[in-house]
């Protein structure tokens, strides 16, 4: 059965930033009850009395400060290192049965190389390789026959570590990324491993990006 409660909370649960903003406090339950009490009303097919929504939102208000802010709050204030590399170069090449060939040619070329980054994830159709500009010339060389769909320069990466309790307090990521986004920071590749994650942005934003995570600590 449909309750006021239900339905509030998943209409609230599909709109990412107003789910955050009510968990921070800083919007008025009355003005948001009176904008979705048309969408209600028409999920009951029937009037819905703005007073029992008020106190739906009061109640998911306070559920959600202890859902994502106590928890996630508790982990965020636990991040480790955060480490910047610059003069990076994102590479996209099609899936294929010689490309994992390819990349063991290329470590073996670069394993001597010091202060080199180099980072791959390979997906159902793409593997993605990231790589300092420095060596861009052997990628060049080794993937010279696999199919390029995409290849980003002057990028810069941002290396998080997590504390191991990421692993089971949801929404750690969407919290993180959901403050780069405000910030207007554009993710150009994602890279994680348990217990800590890269992500790739443009030179350009990295000093915003970096204040933005290093930020949430305090």
């Amino acid at each position: 059965m449909k309750t006021v409660s239900s339905v509030v909370e998943n209409y609230i649960k599909t709109k990412p930033f107003l789910l955050n903003a009510l968990s921070l406090g800083i919007i008025n339950l009355t003005s948001l009850s009176r904008n979705i009490m048309t969408e209600l009303e028409s999920e009951f097919s029937k009037e819905v009395k703005q007073g029992a929504v008020v106190m739906a939102l009061k109640r998911l208000t306070e559920e959600l400060d202890f859902r994502l802010n106590h928890k996630i709050n508790k982990v965020i204030k636990n991040i480790g290192e955060i480490t910047v590399r610059s003069s990076l170069t994102d590479y996209t090449f099609a899936a294929s049965d010689t490309v994992l060939n390819k990349q063991a040619d290329l470590i073996t070329d670069i394993n001597a190389l010091p202060d080199i980054f180099y980072t791959s994830s390979r997906g159902v159709n793409e593997t993605n390789i990231v790589v300092s500009n420095s060596i861009n010339h052997l990628v060049d060389k080794h993937f010279a026959n696999e199919k390029l769909i995409q290849k980003l320069d002057n990028l810069a990466s941002i290396t998080v570590k997590l504390p191991k309790e990421n692993i089971v307090v949801p929404g750690i990521y969407y919290f993180i990324f959901q403050r780069l986004a405000w910030e207007g920071i554009i993710i150009n590749e994602v890279i994680s491993t348990s217990n800590e994650f890269t992500i790739l942005v443009s030179e350009e934003q990295v000093d915003v990006a970096f204040k933005v995570i290093k930020d949430l600590k305090n």
